[in-house]
């Protein structure tokens, strides 16, 4: 089936779920659907996520439940958190709570430098504390990152990426694109998140996507080189190395190199500003 076309699986608006009402298809993949509902009970709107049909057999069940108890301990503000897990009507579904949008689709507008490192912060802070917890999300990309007002960012789908990529692809792999080449192969570690995360800042800041074979420099550095300090540049690239050693450890280890240029680079940009503005000006008078 395409991707997003319709489905005799797929719920139909103001169909009842349990407790839930449906009200609109937010998305839909290989694994699941998504959809907007109404919480008749709370009076609150809620995500649902629902896996195909197909997909939920007991060994599915198995696995979701011991990556749910895996990740039940990730409480941060930046983590999307599941409300409920349950089995209605023969579907499984999964209670989230309901953002403004994907990081994909804000992505179709322009960002100024300043939510673009704010964002970048809080996607590290997030994956940060999961790695120092052990857990390895594997599937970091603009779609599992949700906007909420305030340009608030909770990062998603932990313990459900992994689910969903081994019940459909029999691997650790996850979505092409946005993941290391050892991870392709099966081989996923802190550092396989730390790149998925550099192609992300490097799209908040840049506008362009880095493409295989990622090779340097990538699409979008003649505009942050007018753009950003140089050592963030240089910050980026360490990130989406090819080869995982020379890339940082992890997820904490990156956070505390960004923080490190957050103000650098903040600073530097308006300085840049400052002087685009002056130039401006400049030729203004002397064209009057």
């Amino acid at each position: 089936m395409p991707r997003g076309s319709q489905s005799k699986r797929d719920l139909r608006v103001r169909q009842k779920l349990g407790k839930y009402r449906i009200e609109r298809r937010l998305g839909a993949g290989g694994f699941a659907c998504v959809y907007q509902a109404m919480d008749t009970v709370q009076g609150i709107r809620v995500a649902l996520k629902i896996p195909h049909s197909e997909y939920v057999t007991e060994a599915l069940l198995s696995d979701f439940r011991k990556e749910i108890r895996t990740t039940s301990g990730l409480e941060h503000t930046n983590i999307l958190m599941i409300k409920d897990a349950s089995i209605i009507e023969d579907r499984l579904v999964v209670v989230l709570p309901l953002g403004i949008e994907t990081l994909q689709e804000r992505m179709s507008r322009r960002f100024c430098l300043e939510t673009s490192i704010d964002i970048s912060e809080q996607i590290l802070r997030a994956t940060a504390l999961a790695h120092s917890q052990n857990v390895i999300h594997c599937d970091i990309k603009p779609e599992n990152v949700i906007l909420f007002p305030g340009n608030h960012i909770r990062l998603a789908d932990f313990g459900i990426a992994k689910v969903s990529q081994k019940t459909i692809q029999g691997g650790g792999t996850g979505t092409v694109g946005y993941m290391a080449p050892e991870q392709a192969m099966g081989r996923p570690s802190f550092r396989s998140d730390v790149f998925s995360l550099g192609l992300i800042i490097w799209r908040l800041t840049a506008g362009l996507w880095p493409e295989w074979p990622f090779e340097w420099p990538f699409a979008g550095h003649q505009r942050l080189r007018g753009r950003v300090h140089p050592d963030f540049v240089l910050f980026m690239r360490k990130a989406i190395y090819l080869n995982p050693r020379h890339r940082y450890r992890d997820a904490q280890q990156m956070l505390s190199a960004f923080l490190r240029l957050k103000c650098r680079t903040l600073r530097y940009a308006e300085q840049k500003r400052a002087q685009q503005r002056a130039r401006t000006s400049s030729n203004r008078r002397r064209s009057a």
